[in-house]
């Protein structure tokens, strides 16, 4: 990989090197696990970028749409910085409405130089391109794809870049090409991802969930979609319900039923996203009335590692906050707890499995589950 030009947000703060499997310390860093797991293993208890202390046993977690946006980028050529004349004339042909060469030549060169991906923030070409993600103007499909993919190249490069995409006016624009029914598939998952990208910044993640339609368009695409239109969609959603406001306008749309669903047929993405509106009481209750027990214990018999790691963290979630015996009923009939205590010191390679489980078998003693045995 030597000679391409990753965006920094890449790189691993420890080794400087672009992270093949990036993890959350609980400071809220991303690291490289293989760099966080040597400076831990080496007795360090404190956040290598924050100086935060650590707990004894702090959890990594993957940064698994940090990870899809290392994926996406994927350059396989090195190029060269364009000097600033070529630049300047690349810049130049581009116009509204543009041609399909010219947004060629611009991607071309987005996808590997971050001094051209710079010009274009700084010289108002984003602007343009803009104009061809937002569908009012009847953008052919192909130009479309192409504008959407220079700015989610843009947009990887740090949070002032995110930052600016947004004041710029990128989330109407991306939410319109999302909800719009003439969007193709394969732009509409780019919209998502581009969304996806821009909320790595904490601060727009407020500003994105509070548009009208951006959240509930989302929803929308987990309803209506297909494939990778709906693993973008879920991505999207799981990456802006960090932000607690934005979890309560997720369960206001409607959003917990339809992941409910998509849990039980294998949407990986849908049970962390689960993960998140449980931390808040209205996400809570709509799981509660949704079944959400019976479909966790869908995931725990037949999903992925990773699924099964949030299933049981949803299933103590809506337990914990249950002071009736409904739920433990459920849990009892769905063979849970046994479950659950077949899965406590389980290794699955850095993930939660083993401490979720024994934090459900945790809070079902303490609920007095055992009485329902009797």
């Amino acid at each position: 990989m030597e000679g391409i030009l990753f965006p920094d947000d890449f790189k691993c703060p420890i080794s400087l090197e672009i992270m093949s499997d990036p993890v959350i310390l609980t400071s809220g860093q991303t690291f490289d696990r293989a760099s966080i797991q040597r400076w831990l293993d080496s007795g360090n208890r404190t956040c290598p970028v924050t100086k935060l202390p650590l707990p004894p046993h702090p959890p990594l977690i993957p940064n698994h749409a940090l990870r899809n946006l290392i994926s996406n980028f994927a350059p396989t050529t090195s190029a060269p910085y364009l000097p600033l004349s070529l630049r300047q004339t690349l810049v130049s042909n581009l116009s509204f409405p543009s041609n399909f060469q010219t947004l060629t030549q611009i991607r071309q060169v987005s996808k590997k130089d971050a001094a051209f991906r710079r010009y274009l923030s700084e010289s108002g070409a984003v602007s343009i391109l803009l104009r061809h993600v937002g569908t009012e103007s009847g953008t052919p499909p192909e130009l479309q794809e192409l504008a959407l993919r220079i700015l989610l190249d843009v947009s990887l490069d740090g949070d002032d870049v995110k930052v600016g995409l947004v004041v710029d006016g990128a989330v109407g624009r991306i939410v319109s090409a999302i909800v719009n029914a003439t969007t193709s598939s394969s732009s509409r998952a780019l919209a998502a991802t581009t969304l996806t990208s821009l909320a790595m910044a904490d601060v727009n993640k407020c500003t994105i969930g509070a548009h009208p339609s951006a959240i509930a368009g989302l929803v929308a695409v987990l309803i209506e979609g297909r494939g990778r239109e709906r693993s973008e969609a879920a991505t999207a959603l799981y990456v802006l319900c960090s932000f607690p406001e934005n979890r309560k306008r997720t369960v206001r749309v409607g959003a917990v039923p339809v992941l409910v669903e998509l849990a039980v047929s294998g949407l990986e993405r849908a049970v962390e996203v689960l993960g998140q509106l449980g931390k808040c009481m209205e996400g809570r209750d709509a799981m509660k009335a949704s079944g959400v027990v019976s479909a966790m214990a869908t995931v725990l018999r037949k999903g992925k590692p990773r699924s099964v790691e949030h299933a049981l963290f949803v299933i103590n979630l809506v337990c914990d906050d249950d002071d009736g015996e409904e739920i433990q009923i459920q849990v009892w009939k769905e063979g849970i707890l046994d479950t659950s205590m077949g899965l406590i010191g389980e290794d699955d390679n850095g993930g939660n499995i083993g401490k979720n489980a024994a934090r459900l078998v945790d809070t079902l003693q303490r609920k007095g589950f055992e009485s329902l045995l009797l």
